[in-house]
């Protein structure tokens, strides 16, 4: 562990231990820290903006909740956060109600160069968002938590009940199986070409 992730942890348990003690400052540290990681991690998983800010909140909500039972338990701080996050979103898969906002398709009208970039990006989200949907959970999950929500192999680990080791090993797997489901598009020439695994 590096000395950046060593004082991380050390100021996260700070924020933890004043906010269990009802520091509101502390707790808007937590969110700062956290709040963009749980977002990007439902923004993956649900298909309007205003859903994953919508979980996202509900997330802080249990947090508030659940904070004073919070025990340090050698388990970083970040995988007990997204374990709550995962527990909300499968409450919220169990209840799936898909929508897309008509916000997110002006915005990503607006975003694009043309109709032909638009149309290019929306192809390669979908083909990106099918491709890890025919992963295995397990895999689903590790690229859900290390590339979307950006935490660490320990804290992936963490949160998944496995080991670091193992989290690695799956990631691996993952990445293979989508370098070989996914074509690669050279944006100079628009040409696809099959990606050979690494």
């Amino acid at each position: 562990m590096s000395d950046v992730e060593t004082q991380d942890l050390v100021d996260t348990a700070d924020l933890v231990e004043r906010a269990r003690s009802g520091d509101g400052a502390a707790f808007a540290a937590l969110y700062d820290v956290f709040a963009p990681r749980v977002y990007r991690f439902f923004r993956f998983r649900v298909s309007a903006a205003e859903a994953a800010e919508d979980l996202t909140q509900r997330v802080f909500l249990k947090m508030i909740e659940q904070l004073p039972n919070y025990e340090q338990r050698g388990i970083p701080f970040a995988a007990w956060v997204f374990r709550v996050a995962r527990n909300a979103w499968i409450d919220e898969d169990r209840t799936n109600h898909p929508s897309v906002s008509i916000d997110d398709l002006v915005d990503s009208a607006a975003e694009a160069d043309g109709p032909d970039d638009l149309a290019a990006a929306a192809i390669e989200s979908e083909q990106l968002r099918k491709a890890i949907a025919a992963l295995p959970p397990d895999q689903r999950e590790v690229i859900a938590c290390r590339f979307f929500a950006g935490l660490s192999s320990r804290e992936t680990a963490a949160q998944m009940g496995r080991s670091e080791g193992s989290v690695r090993v799956i990631q691996h797997r993952a990445l293979a199986a989508l370098r070989r489901k996914l074509p690669a598009v050279d944006r100079a020439t628009g040409a696809e070409s099959q990606v050979a695994p690494q």
